[in-house]
């Protein structure tokens, strides 16, 4: 089992920006994928973007361009620096971690953006 703790969730403007960190430990395979996910009042998780152990990247439409996934594997950290933030973008964000085994998945952390 992997442990992931978030943070860096807060309120911001509009327009603003903020970064999100994930820390993972425990059984961490060499080749895995980590990512964020967000869970709006009302709505599904969804996927925002996601990250390999090679550094590949994926994101969502709604976030191409303005939302920058990275990593560090020998930290074990998992990152979303989120610029251009719009309203709609409030929700609670998850890490997920994900390997042959099966994903684990942080607490969440709360991101507000207000208008």
């Amino acid at each position: 089992q992997v442990r992931l703790v978030e943070s860096g969730g807060g309120l911001v403007q509009a327009g603003g920006s903020l970064r999100l960190s994930c820390a993972a430990s425990g059984s961490i395979f060499s080749f895995n994928t980590m990512g964020w996910y967000r869970q709006a009042p009302g709505k599904q998780r969804e996927v925002v973007a996601g990250i390999s152990s090679d550094g590949s990247t994926n994101y969502a439409d709604s976030v191409k361009g303005r939302f920058t996934i990275s990593r560090d594997n020998a930290e074990k950290t998992v990152s979303l620096q989120m610029n251009s933030l719009k309203p709609e973008d409030t929700a609670v964000y998850y890490c997920k971690y994900s390997d042959y085994r099966g994903a684990d998945w942080g607490q969440g952390t709360q991101v507000t953006v207000s208008s």
